[in-house]
């Protein structure tokens, strides 16, 4: 791809998220034949933003979840400022095509990992986070069928990246729990009382969200990208994503690490 096919791919993704509007895929010439292509079509959505990089996303942790969207491993997404929803918040649904809500494990970076040409260990990655937060996201795909276009497509959709909800640092020491085995409680309340309760485990995040947290590092490292002090990751959902609608409150229980909440606006 030239830079002028990834610029135009970038703008049709980016026209296709602000407008709330779909395709069937990127058309010929702008469509992304490799992860790297769909990594620098991403990229263009990252300049876009009118604010520093908030953090990233992994989707696809889960054997699950790759098998649903028929892709062989996790991508990486960037989270942008103009989509953090604060904790208790509301969340715009608009045009929300997926409908769905994910409890998932944040890490916040106290240190920064520079692109090396080894990979980072996970005792070298989790030596550099600061802190470890419940986490809700709200994904969306500007694809009508998000499960057929392969992983460069969905990788240049920033990985169905959309709002996200970051709950309060953990107060317990998190680094002394087995968080692989470590449970947490989703559950979405329906307007008319009705609602829907889903739990998980750590094990369903890549095995662990820190083998998920040193995963993303060291995708970034091979794509020559830092991952700064300051940046949240989000690693992937660790229950069966929950079914929402307009009017719903999500609450995502991780025990002692806390827990996080959002509501979704009803449609005007």
């Amino acid at each position: 791809m030239t830079e002028e096919d990834v610029q135009a791919a970038g703008d049709l993704i980016w026209d296709c998220w602000m407008q709330g509007r779909r395709m069937t895929s990127l058309p010929p010439g702008l469509a992304p034949r490799t992860r790297a292509e769909g990594y620098a079509i991403q990229q263009r959505l990252d300049a876009r933003s009118a604010s520093p990089l908030f953090g990233w996303k992994i989707a696809a942790t889960s054997k699950a979840g790759q098998m649903h969207i028929n892709v062989d491993g996790p991508l990486a997404g960037r989270l942008l400022h103009e989509r953090a929803v604060p904790d208790g918040g509301d969340v715009p649904f608009g045009a929300n095509h997926m409908r769905v809500a994910e409890a998932e494990f944040a890490f916040r970076m106290g240190r920064e990992l520079p692109p090396r040409d080894t990979p980072y260990s996970a005792a070298e990655v989790l030596a550099a986070v600061s802190t470890l937060h419940p986490a809700i996201e709200i994904p969306d795909s500007r694809y009508e069928d998000f499960t057929v276009v392969g992983a460069p497509h969905l990788i240049a959709d920033n990985a169905c990246a959309h709002y996200f909800v970051l709950g309060p640092a953990a107060r317990t020491d998190w680094r002394l729990l087995n968080l692989a085995a470590h449970h947490a409680t989703g559950k979405v309340v329906h307007p008319n009382g009705e609602w829907v309760h889903r739990q998980g485990v750590g094990a369903n995040v890549l095995g662990d969200p820190r083998i998920a947290l040193g995963w993303l590092a060291n995708e970034l490292s091979a794509l020559g990208i830092t991952l700064h002090a300051g940046e949240t990751v989000i690693t992937g959902t660790c229950l069966v994503p929950l079914p929402i609608a307009p009017g719903d409150e999500i609450d995502a229980d991780f025990g002692i690490l806390g827990r996080v909440s959002a509501r979704i606006r009803p449609a005007m």
